[in-house]
């Protein structure tokens, strides 16, 4: 599975997000099983998310629920990376 203009791999996107240091780590956690992708348990780091995919990332202990907004390019600074997601348990 590649990048394409609708979607981006599941870890370059949490990579981007800043949910994980890096990208390695981000293929650890979710050949784990500690990812799922819209309420489905997810293994393959190369799953295509797209802007309204929900994410559920249980590590270190914690566990964040994320919609994804925007594919993003790189990975930038913590409040560009901000902007690639809406924290779902914030709006609770």
């Amino acid at each position: 599975m590649t990048d394409g203009p609708d979607g981006i791999r599941l870890d370059k996107w949490l990579f981007f997000a800043r949910v994980f240091k890096s990208r390695a780590i981000a293929v650890e956690r979710i050949e784990a099983g500690g990812v799922r992708v819209n309420d489905q348990p997810c293994n393959k780091p190369g799953k295509l998310v797209r802007p309204g995919d929900r994410i559920v990332v249980s590590a270190f202990g914690h566990v964040r629920a994320l919609e994804v907004a925007a594919l993003g390019h790189r990975r930038g600074p913590a409040t560009e990376a901000q902007g690639l997601y809406l924290d779902l348990d914030e709006q609770a």
